[in-house]
């Protein structure tokens, strides 16, 4: 995978800009896990959760990767809301 498969069309500049920004974060697995989310998501997340996820996306890739990993948690201000979303949606079901 080379990166979005859903297409910035039909959404707002704000929106198309945060899709791209997912996608191109600097490390590849968060490429695809904030990537996967947008894809997913970006069309019906409402203006609060863009902000929340226009702050979560400025921590630096290896605190966020920690932090969804389980390695180490985010301060209170970003641990809640989106981010426990994401968080979520990178857990495999449990057999």
């Amino acid at each position: 995978m080379t990166g979005t498969t859903r297409s910035s069309e039909g959404l707002d500049d704000r929106r198309k800009r945060l899709l791209f920004r997912c996608w191109h974060r600097g490390t590849r697995e968060m490429d695809m896990i904030l990537g996967g989310f947008a894809n997913a998501h970006i069309a019906k997340l409402s203006d609060a959760e863009i902000t929340d996820l226009e702050r979560l996306i400025e921590l630096p890739d290896p605190d966020l990767y920690a932090a969804l990993s389980g390695g180490v948690p985010l301060p209170a201000e970003y641990a809640k809301g989106i981010f426990a979303r994401i968080k979520q949606s990178t857990e495999s079901p449990r057999a």
